[in-house]
């Protein structure tokens, strides 16, 4: 035991030691030590670097503030109990307890990891792929402090705006831990994902969401300089609201090349590995459901209209879904089931999240039936065409939905399909022109550079880690089940 926390430990500041090395060797902010503001997501930058600096107590409102401190504690919900409930379910019993302890003790690594040095490496200005050093250890935020919104001269919080960010890193982080659930050292996880929040999650985050906010944009030479100092897939136009690409897909890329490299479990194809509590799933899913207000609507970073317009789509679309997946399944299986109107629950609130803010209600329906569909045709044919052994179905879900999510964004914010369009902030109305065609171009540039991104970065940490302490635990462990043999529980007594 004290071997591998030595190694984990060991892993965690070697990630840490490289990836604050590569920032400092293409963070012009370091090289001129000029301090930039860190970005809200979304993002947005604090005032308080300027010159004239801005206050919270004077600048930030209470109903904003009070809205997206309760979006943070929707999203830690998601995480502990939905997800941990959801995936507990869909395991077998004897491993129930190791995937609510993965997702505890993941959820509470990212969220240290975060305050030390994520928030500042995705959140602040350095260059296009990864951010500064300026809030290492959360070092200059204050209670004064203020991160701007999507809405000139609004503010919120630093603070209030890096704990929401934060639980979207933990839940992403989370998500990945069911595709090689049941089989995967305790150990080699906590590993993984220390070196693959560094090294994917931080730099796609910061090249979807990081810009240094509105506020400057006073004309087109202003807004050009405000977008190129942005993240390299914000200054090309990606759309993605509230994750499609940062959580679903990189998430989902992680989780299936773990799949692969460590391999397949014992019996499977087999020995029957069915779900081995349904209410646990369905209560998980409700809970995903409930939180996911938090997810999508805090996504706008005030209380205001956008906020609201990310509410009623993420209801609608996820309804929708279910109505999708079920009635599909039953046609193809003559019975509808509890399993596939969960699942469909999950992969509705997915394709709905990149565009919570920009599709109408009714495009936001036309979502979640797809995905619906395109989902359940991803847990079934794409998974045997695959030929890999993601346990609980993360890249059927959460890859597939968060793909088709991502491409249809760029089809539904249009205008003239209901959509919120986007918005020029030199004209501060809607930009007249928006075509289609463009968009999903764009849009499959995001997706295209996340799937590649974290695939790679994904594939060498899980070949590291094999390499140095493994991956998978022994086969008689696996067959005792992990509650057992990685935490000496067992959730049911005999």
């Amino acid at each position: 035991m004290l071997t591998w926390m030595k190694r984990l430990v060991a892993g965690g500041a070697m990630a840490l030691a490289i990836g604050a090395t590569g920032v400092i060797a293409t963070s012009p902010a370091h090289a001129d030590e000029v301090k930039k503001p860190a970005v809200t997501a979304p993002a947005a930058t604090p005032a308080a670097a300027e010159p004239a600096p801005v206050l919270c107590s004077e600048k930030c409102n209470k109903g904003d503030i009070a809205w997206m401190m309760v979006c943070t504690a929707l999203v830690l919900l998601m995480t502990l109990p939905g997800l941990a409930l959801f995936y507990g379910g869909l395991t077998r019993s004897k491993n129930i307890l190791s995937i609510c302890m993965q997702c505890f003790m993941v959820f509470s690594l990212i969220t240290v990891l975060w305050a030390i040095y994520g928030y500042s490496f995705a959140f602040t200005e350095g260059g296009a792929f990864v951010g500064g050093l300026d809030r290492l250890f959360l070092g200059g935020m204050n209670p004064e402090s203020v991160a701007a919104t999507f809405s000139k001269g609004v503010v919120i919080p630093e603070y209030v705006f890096m704990a929401f960010q934060a639980v979207f890193a933990t839940i992403t982080c989370c998500l990945i831990i069911g595709s090689f659930a049941e089989r995967a050292k305790f150990s080699a996880i906590l590993v993984f994902m220390v070196i693959w929040f560094t090294f994917s999650y931080l730099p796609i985050a910061h090249m979807v969401w990081f810009w240094p906010g509105p506020d400057d944009i006073k004309d087109a030479a202003s807004l050009e300089a405000i977008t190129a100092r942005a993240g390299w897939l914000w200054q090309k136009g990606v759309l993605d609201f509230a994750g499609g690409t940062v959580v679903h897909i990189n998430a989902a890329i992680a989780g299936l090349v773990g799949s692969f490299v460590i391999g397949k479990r014992l019996g499977y194809g087999k020995e029957a590995m069915k779900p081995h509590n349904l209410v646990y799933v369905m209560t998980g899913a409700a809970l995903l459901w409930f939180g996911w207000f938090g997810f999508n609507a805090g996504s706008a970073l005030e209380a205001n209209g956008t906020a609201g317009l990310a509410f009623v789509n993420t209801y609608l679309a996820t309804a929708a879904a279910v109505l999708g997946w079920s009635v599909a399944e039953w046609v193809l299986k003559g019975k509808p089931s509890m399993l596939g109107a969960a699942s469909g629950c999950v992969a509705g609130l997915v394709a709905i999240t990149p565009a919570a803010g920009f599709a109408g209600p009714m495009g936001s329906i036309i979502i979640g039936l797809i995905a619906g569909v395109v989902c359940l045709w991803g847990v079934t044919g794409l998974k045997k065409i695959l030929g890999s052994d993601d346990s609980l179905d993360v890249f059927g879900v959460h890859g597939v939905g968060g793909i088709t999510g991502a491409l249809l964004t760029g089809v539904f914010a249009d205008p003239a399909l209901g959509g919120s369009g986007i918005w020029d902030y030199v004209a501060n109305a809607v930009a007249p022109d928006y075509s289609i065609a463009s968009q999903l171009w764009i849009q499959a540039q995001g997706v295209i550079t996340t799937v590649i991104w974290s695939g790679v970065v994904s594939f060498i940490a899980f070949k590291l880690i094999d390499m140095v302490i493994g991956l998978r635990v022994k086969e008689d462990e696996e067959r005792e089940g992990l509650d057992i043999s990685s935490h000496g529980e067992a959730a049911y007594e005999s």
